[in-house]
């Protein structure tokens, strides 16, 4: 039994790599086209490329719900195909039995697919931001669309690109008094953080005055400011390249601060309940190989996984963003579509029988 269990797995986790590279390859095939448009003299079609690498591991992560749907269907299905199912069945295997076969290698996915999202995919995607911020934004002020705003008191702040180890690109800082004068501006080309405050370098400062206007050039410069690497690396990304614990630690962070904090609590759930979208995904993708799919070709299968995928994805981000506007919680947002497709998942297999 352990060894038809490994068939049965093996058979089903083979399609399901196969199916998660050719969707992954797809995807940086289409981010790569995307990434042409900001093509220039400092981000060169190398530096694009090396970018859209360095997003892999959370593209990965990202299609693997969606891969293991689609290739169960095909492994499944092409047991199904070949009257293996109906030898097994015969022999007297229970369903029960074949689907905690094929959830085996899931497990191990799933597990890997925490760790990546976890650990990996946010560590590259900070460097792959880092890196296309500070080549699109060499030497000028504001220059980079992926930079950042913050205040602190009458100091309002725009960092260009955010890398890690605690170094910022492109510091741009405005003085603006309470009648909403500019009294100063400066630019920094970078800025080290070094026991509790950063360290300007290469400054360029502007003192307005009321008729006048004078420069001044330092070479380094003291900057104290409210503001830790840690959390300008948290700040600086998207909410779904972030892993879990910052997601948390930010979310309650904002939270206490009393801002909105909805669109990382939305991101944290998406993370936390993913194993157990992927688990409804493949439960669902094996009824339907015992039920309404149990004779069509493997393109038919196919067809229907990506079609069934799609409008999985279309529910979860219809749902997402309709938590943040009515007001109900993300988890309920994330959790509904699962939870729809574990339900008849369960319905359809007991039906088969």
């Amino acid at each position: 039994m352990r060894r038809l269990d490994r068939y049965i797995g093996s058979s089903v986790f083979v399609a399901i790599v196969a199916v998660l590279g050719i969707i992954t390859g797809l995807a940086l095939l289409f981010a790569f086209i995307d990434e042409l448009n900001d093509i220039d003299d400092a981000y060169t079609i190398w530096g694009a490329a090396h970018y859209v690498l360095l997003t892999m591991p959370r593209r990965v992560y990202d299609m693997l719900p969606m891969a293991a749907l689609i290739g169960c269907l095909v492994g499944l299905g092409a047991l199904a195909s070949n009257s293996e199912l109906t030898v097994i069945r015969a022999a007297g295997v229970s369903i029960r039995r074949i689907v905690w076969a094929v959830m085996k290698p899931m497990l191990v996915l799933m597990l890997l697919g925490v760790l990546v999202g976890e650990y990996l995919a946010p560590w590259t995607s900070s460097i792959a931001q880092a890196n296309r911020a500070l080549a699109q934004s060499v030497g000028k002020a504001q220059s980079s669309k992926h930079g950042l705003w913050h205040r602190q008191g009458n100091e309002y702040i725009h960092v260009n690109a955010v890398q890690p180890g605690g170094k910022l690109i492109g510091v741009t800082r405005y003085v603006i008094d309470d009648q909403q004068r500019l009294l100063s501006s400066s630019f920094a080309q970078q800025a080290l953080y070094q026991d509790g405050y950063w360290q300007l370098e290469d400054v360029v400062s502007t003192q307005l005055q009321e008729r006048s206007s004078s420069i001044q050039y330092a070479a380094s410069e003291r900057w104290d400011v409210a503001i830790s690497p840690q959390l300008l690396n948290t700040v600086v990304m998207e909410p779904d390249t972030l892993p879990i614990s910052g997601l948390w630690e930010y979310s309650h962070y904002l939270s206490e601060q009393g801002l909105n904090a909805d669109r990382y609590w939305l991101a944290f759930w998406v993370k936390v309940l993913q194993p157990l979208v992927t688990a409804a995904l493949v439960l669902m993708a094996v009824s339907f190989v015992f039920g309404p799919l149990r004779s069509v070709t493997l393109g038919q299968r196919v067809f229907t996984g990506v079609v069934v995928g799609f409008v999985f994805r279309i529910a979860q981000d219809l749902l997402g963003p309709a938590s943040l506007v009515f007001g109900f919680a993300p988890i309920v947002a994330v959790a509904l579509p699962a939870l729809v497709c574990a339900g008849l998942g369960f319905w359809l297999l007991r039906r088969a029988g």
